[in-house]
């Protein structure tokens, strides 16, 4: 059968899906294995079908509106005989009616498993494959995995392995386990469909029968149609130097600029001014008036000397007319503040369109609208709607909402997190968050990407740029909107079972990214990934000053995939010699509350030295100085046979034994290139993440709670396993 033909042939006669006959035609054709079967146009011919396959057979009818036969009753199983057949395709011929075209005589497939399979099309990322547990409970288990076409034989490995019943594709209750490698053939072959046959929007196989041996058989097959979608047009890639060039200006002109406090057209330019910046501040306003001392233009050309970058706040219906001027006055950079553009609706849009067009024609790169600002601590440049100045870093910031980014900046700010730079997007109408992707690729001191993000506008762009840098240096994300799932209205199981949310998480697990689930998820990984060696596998060692904190973060590892594995026989005989006869013995090691100073520092190197671990968890040596404190203000008050000199030197003593831990800890990191998560025993508001070392390569690092330190550990094993894929390490 030419199949490219059958589908010419639907479509030009109106139909919107194969038969399941066609549909399995076409499947083979890409080496999927379908059951044997036989086309008859009558009950006559059932029976030599019949006798032709071997009973028992199942039989069903067909035809091109005979889309849910399951549903209508018309597929029935198990027939014995030539009088079992002619009963059930008399039934079929009832509920069918005029629809009815022909009947399709199978083999019985027999097997204890299910699976689904199937593609669809992403208005976002374009062909997407699905895989998961089939069956009439398909879409009540929803236990399913997604894939992004096209993609490679590890992708497919991975969407396999992603469903929670993957263990059930093992030996399971006397039939071998399912043939992965032909599992695997089969996702490709969907994935090849996707991308070779634009008019096939949706493919559904379910069931996909595994066989006692393991085999696999698809039983059932629906093909549904399309006209071949239209190229969508998307945004012009922005040039990685251009954007260089946005975060690095050398004069800035703040056009809208106000004397009024708390509008945007003073903030901007006053938090500019404040934070440092040694450029050229201009102050642009028709009113000309002086403001906060400084000489205000009534026009951009009236500036002397060039101008790298415009500040623009004014209305959005007078922000099209300032083009000329800054043609004229050779503008190549605009930071649109102002909103009343897109996201206000069709005039919005219209707007924005028209504006974009000309800063396009004249050379201009824009950066918004609708944009809470941008920032480069590297050079004190802070121009954000808020007041957050953190310290130049290596972890750049690009949010959708840029309230999220700037929240995330303060608490950069407060947690001693250095960032490399930051801008929020806006309505991304010229600059995309896939332009920034492609920047941070080739910008040497970004080490880490932290993204928040709503919505793609070019999936498939979005894949690679992400897939590029995740290669060079780790992605962490944070998706916004999941909740509204939008399913699609579709025909089949696969497409009716798609949403958004899933999509995209497939599209982060193919590319590396490392997707968070909350806001302080992605400050705690900037800090690890900013901060420490990347781990080399997912075995952790744990020390800990009391059992139950241990216990509670060796759930969690367990948890989280993680491996807490037993000590060795020379590091238990060790650890006999210097703890008390009731210390543990075993990981987690619980250092059960002893005072000796080099105690930790003994443990964790010899724990860092172990080739049994790739990682170790510290908890609650770091800050006890905190409850020292409160004891010597206790005792200030109600003994007064203690000098305050002599309590002092106490609270010093302690602070300078945080000081001195935390230095050896980075020390052995860069020995034995292995990550060290703190947890501190308490934190006050001179509690850090991220605690620097003067001279060392890594940061000593402390949460507040044992979860935050694990699941930190698991992404960055997670991030790890992605590089081995790519066989980037």
């Amino acid at each position: 059968m030419d199949t490219e033909a059958a589908i010419d042939r639907a479509m030009s006669a109106g139909r919107k899906a194969l038969t399941e006959h066609e549909s399995k035609m076409l499947l083979a054709q890409f080496g999927i294995p379908v059951t044997p079967e036989i086309m008859v146009a009558n009950v006559d011919g059932i029976h030599a079908a019949a006798q032709k396959i071997g009973y028992p057979v199942a039989l069903k009818g067909v035809g091109e509106n005979l889309l849910h036969k399951t549903e209508k009753n018309l597929v029935h199983l198990d027939l014995a005989g030539p009088e079992f057949t002619a009963k059930a395709a008399a039934l079929i011929r009832h509920n069918a009616g005029a629809s009815l075209e022909g009947f399709l005589v199978q083999p019985m497939v027999r097997g204890k498993r299910e699976l689904v399979a199937g593609m669809f099309r992403d208005p976002v990322f374009g062909p997407v494959v699905m895989v998961g547990v089939g069956g009439v409970f398909t879409e009540a288990l929803g236990d399913i995995s997604f894939g992004i076409a096209p993609f490679s034989r590890q992708d497919a490995l991975d969407m396999i392995t992603g469903i929670r019943s993957a263990r059930l594709l093992g030996a399971f209750r006397g039939e071998k386990e399912v043939d992965l490698e032909k599992l695997v053939d089969i996702l490709m072959a969907l994935s090849r469909i996707g991308m070779d046959c634009p008019q096939v929007s949706e493919i559904d196989i379910n069931p996909l029968i595994t066989s006692p041996e393991g085999d696999l058989t698809a039983v059932d097959a629906l093909v549904l149609l399309q006209p071949p979608p239209t190229e969508p047009s998307f945004t012009k890639p922005v040039s990685p130097d251009r954007i260089g060039q946005l975060f690095y200006p050398q004069s800035i002109a703040f056009i809208g600029a106000t004397a009024q406090i708390g509008k945007w057209g003073h903030i901007l330019f006053t938090i500019t001014a404040s934070g440092g910046f040694s450029g050229d501040i201009h102050l642009v306003n028709p009113k000309g008036k002086d403001i906060a001392n400084r000489k205000v233009y009534r026009n951009v050309a009236d500036i002397p000397g060039e101008v790298d970058l415009a500040v623009v706040t004014i209305p959005a219906a007078l922000v099209e007319g300032l083009i000329p001027q800054l043609k004229k006055k050779s503008i190549k950079n605009m930071l649109l503040i102002s909103s009343g553009f897109a996201e206000t609706g069709p005039e919005g849009r219209r707007l924005e369109k028209e504006f974009i067009r000309k800063a396009e024609a004249a050379g201009i790169l824009v950066l918004g609208p609708n944009t809470m600002g941008i920032c480069n601590p590297h050079i004190n440049l802070y121009c954000t709607g808020s007041h957050v100045t953190p310290r130049p870093g290596s972890t750049v910031v690009v949010a959708q909402s840029g309230n999220m980014g700037t929240q995330l900046l303060a608490f950069a700010e407060q947690q001693g997190i250095g960032i490399r730079g930051f801008c929020g997007s806006g309505n991304e109408a010229m600059m995309t968050i896939e332009d920034f992707l492609d920047a941070f690729k080739s910008d040497d001191l970004t080490k880490t990407v932290m993204l928040y993000v709503e919505s793609v506008k070019n999936g498939r762009r979005f894949l690679r740029s992400a897939t590029s840098v995740s290669r060079k240096k780790p992605i962490v994300l944070l998706k916004g909107g999941q909740s509204a799932e939008g399913n699609r209205a579709a025909a089949s199981h696969t497409g009716a079972m798609a949403s958004d949310a899933k999509v995209f998480d497939a599209a982060c697990r193919q590319s590396g990214i490392i997707k968070v689930e909350h806001s302080m998820e992605l400050l705690d990984l900037a800090a690890a990934f900013s901060s420490l060696p990347l781990p080399k596998g997912g075995r952790a060692a744990i020390m800990t000053l009391g059992g139950g904190w241990g216990v509670v973060t060796a759930d969690l590892c367990s948890r989280y995939r993680l491996e807490v594995p037993e000590l060795p026989d020379h590091l238990l005989q060790r650890f006999d010699q210097i703890l008390p006869a009731y210390w543990s013995r075993s990981n987690p090691v619980d250092i059960v509350g002893e005072n000796d100073p080099e105690l930790p520092n003994i443990i964790i190197k010899e724990l860092l030295a172990w080739d049994g671990c790739d990682a170790v968890i510290n908890l609650g040596i770091v800050g006890r100085r905190i409850l020292v404190s409160r004891l010597a203000g206790s005792v200030r008050q109600a003994d007064p046979n203690y000098t305050p000199d002599f309590l002092d030197a106490i609270d010093q003593t302690v602070v300078e034994f945080e000081k001195a831990y935390i230095a050896n800890i980075v020390a052995l990191m860069a020995c034995y290139q292995k990550p060290v998560y703190g947890v501190s025993l308490m934190t006050d508001r001179h509690s850090l993440t991220v605690n620097r070392v003067p001279g060392a390569e890594y940061k000593g690092i402390f949460y507040q709670t044992p979860e935050r330190a694990v699941k930190a550990f698991a992404r960055m094993v997670q991030y790890r396993r992605f590089l081995e894929r790519e066989k980037r390490i």
